[in-house]
């Protein structure tokens, strides 16, 4: 009697076991981030301006999801933001309490055989993207030869070095880019931790310029420079608009004439304008992932964010979780001969 009792027992403790991790999958978002806390990974460094922006919204995130869970900024810096893809991918919980923000460029990186790229990046769940920016390239103190503009740079008999991230990043890519199409004399230097780290390059004389200056990082960290004339930005990504603050600076667009042309540019270009997307891991419950993206919206509306952007001259454009993700799908549409190109002129 008590061996049926025991086995009784040890079958009622293994169902028991079994049917937990449905009971907890059946929870509520509500009840599932209630008192807990979600961390957000930035993959740069402290004080640039993907790390800034994330601080701003985690302040406010909290309140618009459902159980009002603590939101933390962490950063893990490395590869051009590749560390953060490959963790979130790879590594991070499936639950939605670990979040991550990169560089989109990088989700490019499988279309061009990159084997250091350990995701698929239609898998990610889009939460949003909480910017959507154009970036630039600027030089500092003309490179010691009066540069102004792209044509001063495209004549200038002195290679200019720039700083960069990442071979992966636009602060390579997009240098690499005016070289092998346009025959700009540049280099690069790849390393550097972040924004912080290259504006300290740039000061001290180990780099003369930097691309990857979205105009949100310009307002934040370069502004003085930019008024003080030592920074000069002579070139700007978009394809379709231009930013006022960058002045006359050459676009994207006006460089790319005909429209296999102009495809490659989409490749090259657009993924910049979803400035600071917003991931959780593959198979984040589908639930979360809806809450996560409608909090996301409700707090890039938010007053308060609003407020606390206009303090570092950074008025929010939020992109959405399915927008982004569209966008990602049309990506890997592109005909291969068309990545082939794309990849040839932003790679070494």
């Amino acid at each position: 009697m008590a061996g049926r009792r025991l086995c009784v027992m040890r079958v009622l403790a293994a169902s028991a076991a079994l049917t937990m991790p449905a009971l907890a999958f059946a929870q509520s978002p509500a009840e599932f981030f209630r008192d807990k806390t979600i961390t957000i990974q930035v993959g740069y460094g402290a004080g640039g301006g993907y790390d800034m922006t994330t601080r701003i919204v985690a302040r406010h995130l909290g309140k618009h999801i459902p159980g009002n869970p603590n939101v933390v900024v962490g950063n893990m810096p490395g590869a051009g933001s590749m560390r953060v893809v490959n963790f979130l991918y790879n590594a991070a919980p499936k639950d939605g309490l670990t979040l991550g923000v990169f560089g989109m460029l990088l989700m490019l990186e499988p279309l061009r055989g990159n084997q250091n790229m350990k995701a698929e990046p239609a898998k990610f769940e889009w939460i949003g993207s909480m910017h959507n920016d154009i970036n630039a390239c600027g030089i500092w103190k003309g490179g010691g030869v009066g540069i102004k503009t792209l044509d001063d740079l495209l004549k200038s008999q002195k290679t200019i070095v720039f700083g960069s991230t990442s071979p992966e990043a636009e602060t390579a890519t997009y240098p690499t880019i005016l070289r092998k199409l346009l025959g700009a004399p540049v280099k690069v230097i790849n390393g550097y931790k972040g924004t912080r780290e290259i504006n300290l390059a740039m000061q001290n004389g180990e780099v003369h310029g930097t691309c990857g200056m979205y105009e949100s990082t310009v307002r934040t960290s370069y502004f003085s420079d930019m008024q003080s004339g030592d920074l000069t930005i002579f070139f700007q990504a978009g394809l379709d608009r231009k930013i006022g603050l960058f002045g006359p600076a050459t676009s994207a667009g006006e460089i790319l004439k005909d429209d296999e042309a102009r495809q490659i540019g989409e490749l090259l270009f657009r993924p910049s304008e979803i400035t600071r997307p917003l991931a959780a891991p593959p198979g984040t419950p589908g639930d979360r992932v809806a809450a996560l993206r409608k909090a996301l919206g409700d707090t890039m509306k938010d007053p308060a964010t609003i407020e606390d952007g206009k303090k570092i001259s950074i008025e929010f454009a939020p992109m959405s979780g399915e927008r982004v993700a569209e966008i990602i799908e049309k990506f890997f549409k592109t005909p291969p001969h068309l990545v082939k190109r794309a990849t040839d002129l932003s790679s070494e």
